[in-house]
């Protein structure tokens, strides 16, 4: 499968594309701004969307995800533990809600991007996976014609961050971490949702088990890969 990279006008998030043998594909993460992008993308290369993924609920990753779904008629796939941020995405990011502060960094970066808060609109389809409730649940095989992914649970930064892994034929695999790691750095543990021991217990139990070859595509920042990142990311590192 192939992989192909945008990113979004608003915090500089990631959305990939990913792509299968038939021209069969899923949009993960499309952000506040990256709507138009991804259309340009699907016309030029003669793809057929099946759905949009998020890694998580957050307004930065899913901003951009109802119209895209609508444009294909295709669902909103997710953890059901973040499902509920889809109806109020800014209503769960607490302080950072650029209704609370109009002049705060999330403000300024969506009116930079041309984005009108109160514009948004829940989408129309939603299919929720795992479960609710639980620190960690099963890993879940998602798959549309030729296109497949393995949804694995890793929450801390929300209750339902996830990681997509991506089978890469010969070459090594790739993870789409969205917000859990970055290069040299994770997700941020202080908003609503976020857990200091709950992303330790991931990183720890989910992140670092990943294979040492997988390439990291983060949901911000430059790509990575799994070997480094064990080597050298200060969260990574387990007491000698």
């Amino acid at each position: 499968m192939e992989i192909l990279t945008l990113v979004a006008p608003v915090f500089g998030a990631r959305c990939s594309v990913v792509v299968g043998p038939s021209r069969s594909c899923v949009v993960v993460d499309v952000g506040a701004g990256a709507g138009e992008q991804v259309r340009a993308l699907v016309e030029r290369e003669g793809l057929r969307p099946r759905a949009v993924l998020a890694t998580h609920g957050h307004a930065d990753h899913t901003w951009d995800a109802p119209a895209v779904a609508a444009a294909y008629d295709v669902p909103v796939v997710l953890h059901a533990a973040d499902a509920h941020r889809l109806a109020d995405p800014f209503g769960t990011l607490g302080l950072l809600d650029p209704r609370h502060d109009p002049h705060g960094p999330l403000a300024q970066a969506l009116a930079a991007a041309g984005v009108d808060v109160a514009s948004w609109q829940p989408p129309a389809r939603v299919e929720p996976f795992g479960a609710v409730g639980v620190d960690r649940s099963a890993d879940v095989e998602l798959v549309w014609d030729d296109v497949r992914l393995v949804a694995r649970h890793a929450p801390g930064h929300t209750e339902g961050s996830t990681l997509y892994l991506v089978d890469a034929g010969d070459a090594a695999p790739v993870v789409l971490s969205g917000d859990v790691l970055f290069a040299g750095s994770i997700g941020r543990t202080d908003l609503p949702g976020g857990d200091d021991a709950t992303m330790a217990a991931t990183l720890r139990d989910v992140v670092a088990a990943l294979p040492a070859d997988a390439v990291v595509l983060p949901g911000h920042g430059p790509a990575t890969d799994m070997r480094t990142e064990l080597a050298h990311n200060p969260y990574l590192q387990r007491p000698r």
